[in-house]
Parts: structure tokens; C-alpha cells; sequence
């Protein structure tokens, strides 16, 4: 199965692929370029032979000081029909740069978008909400990029005031 994604991945979308990457795991992992992310996984999902149609997961990483560009933002697929087979595209991103949204691919990729922008301030384009997820909106940086002080940087919130901010985003939904 991992010799087929390649193949489909190199010929069918050659513009946009970097390379397989060989990350130690039995899962095959390869790099996609960002402008490519929706017609690859939207490729994926619809390939009748591969049939990746199920978003397992949804995050990012930061490697600062250790690999450029920065951050990888990396899409967990699974194919149910292929014996639940997993395969693990990975985009890497600029710092600032945005990421286009697969929200029209997979509307389980809503939250764990917005919680990406939230965690490491990674955007991503055609997103029907890109806020804030976890924390507050008037939070100051964003907690999992590897340049954020351990100790935060000393914002005080009353309870009260997050309990409304949650209260309302309920309300809403």
C-alpha cells in the first residue's frame, strides 16, 4: 500500500510533493507543499482504490531551531476499506505563513484547525471560524510554540470573565 500513495502521490500530484519521509514508524509518512494540501487530501479521500476517508487526527509541530521552516502541520489519514491502513501527510509552514483550510474535505477538521491557530498561531485560509478555541481571546501569544516563556507572560483573568466568554460561545453554537 505505501508503494501505491507514492506512486499516486509523485504522478498524480507531482507539483506538490516534496518527498516520502522515513520517520521510523509504520506509518507512511510524505511532505506536501501548503498550496497543495486540499487537492492531495481531497485525491486521497476520492481515489477509489486508496480510499482515505476518515480524518484520524489533526496537529502540528514546532521545530524551532531544529528543521526550516519552523512548524509541519500534519493531517493523520485513515482508510477503513484498506484494512484501517493510516498514511501521514505533512506540510511544512513559515512562521505567519497560513495553511488552506480542509474543512470542505473533512468538517472534522474544524475544531482541531482553530485549535492549531489557537496553540502555535498557525492560520488557515477558507476556515468558516478561525478564533480562538481554547483559550481566552484576549490571551496574549499562543502556549505550545517553543519561544513561549514557560511562565507565560503574567496575564490575570477573573473567573468570572472566562466563565462568561465560554458561557457565550455555548449560546451560539
Amino acid at each position: 500500500m505505501k508503494k501505491q500513495i507514492n506512486d499516486f502521490l509523485s504522478t498524480k500530484y507531482s507539483e506538490f510533493f516534496i518527498r516520502e519521509e522515513d520517520i521510523n514508524s509504520n506509518i507512511p509518512t510524505f511532505l506536501i507543499k501548503p498550496e497543495g494540501i486540499c487537492p492531495v487530501i481531497q485525491g486521497l479521500k476520492d481515489e477509489k482504490t486508496l480510499s482515505f476517508t476518515f480524518l484520524n487526527d489533526l496537529t502540528a509541530i514546532d521545530w524551532l531551531g531544529k528543521k526550516t521552516p519552523r512548524f509541519q502541520v500534519c493531517y493523520l489519514l485513515k482508510s477503513i476499506a484498506n484494512n484501517h491502513f493510516r498514511v501521514l501527510i505533512k506540510t511544512p509552514v513559515e512562521d505567519g505563513d497560513p495553511v488552506p483550510s480542509i474543512v470542505n474535505i473533512f468538517k472534522g477538521a474544524n475544531w482541531p484547525e482553530r485549535e492549531i491557530y489557537d496553540l502555535f498561531g498557525i492560520s488557515f485560509t477558507g476556515h468558516p471560524r478561525m478564533d480562538r478555541l481554547i483559550m481566552p481571546d484576549n490571551f496574549l501569544g499562543h502556549p505550545l510554540r517553543k519561544d513561549f516563556p514557560l511562565e507565560g507572560y503574567g496575564q490575570d483573568y477573573l473567573i468570572s470573565d472566562l466563565l462568561e466568554m465560554h458561557t457565550e460561545d455555548m449560546e451560539g453554537a
